[in-house]
């Protein structure tokens, strides 16, 4: 038995997966990702390139890639994105070359974007799995939204009228895992299964970048 993040055997039964999770602005996937982190999960994190300013508690290489516009429209160019976007007035992507990498590897590659980029891998990569984090309610949504320090009120505004319209597009993934607060392990638990059961079904095809 291959287990998640693992290469595979010599037979290759089991092709390495690219783990798209998504959801909504302040549901949980930074959180949920720390935590596989915490429990030394063997999976390639893809880490996502932004043109925004780094916070101070924010790691460079860890939590983003800070890049300049310039470094970011050479990327760009070069055709380095897997999926990129305008997201709240700055310009994400997430850089293909690592995720090749580690695929050629045989491990398995979680990758952390909004609603809009799983959509866009889902078209590029049609064999990637999607997998929806949901808020427990609506209203425990906008509570931690609302929390948020780093964000100024009209941020928040933008992020909670986002956040509802992603909503409305969980049912274009293959999953939806509940977020639960204080129930990050489970979580964590509920994925792990996912990846378990596609790295076990037959006739999964390699992913292809």
């Amino acid at each position: 038995m291959v287990s998640p993040g693992q290469p595979a055997g010599p037979s290759g039964a089991a092709p390495s997966l690219l783990v798209v999770l998504s959801g909504p602005s302040g549901v949980g996937k930074d959180a949920v990702i720390e935590r596989m982190k915490e429990r030394a999960l063997p999976f390639h994190y893809a880490v996502t390139a932004t043109t925004r300013p780094r916070r101070p508690s924010e790691r460079e290489g860890v939590d983003y890639c800070f890049l300049s516009e310039e470094d970011y429209d050479r990327l760009l160019a070069e055709g380095g994105f897997l999926e990129h976007a305008h997201v709240y007035q700055h310009r994400y992507g997430v850089p293909k070359a690592p995720l090749q990498q580690a695929l050629a590897e045989g491990r398995d590659v979680i990758v952390r974007t909004d609603v809009q980029g799983a959509r866009t891998i889902r078209r590029l990569v049609p064999e990637a799995v999607l997998v929806f984090l949901a808020p427990p309610s609506g209203e425990e949504l906008e509570r931690r939204l609302s929390s948020r320090k780093t964000d100024s009120p009209e941020a928040r505004r933008l992020r909670l009228e986002t956040a509802r319209q992603e909503m409305a597009r969980a049912a274009d993934f293959e999953y939806v895992l509940i977020s639960e607060t204080d129930r990050l392990d489970q979580t964590v638990d509920r994925l792990l299964a996912i990846v378990a059961a596609e790295k076990a079904r037959v006739g999964r095809q390699p992913v292809r970048l």
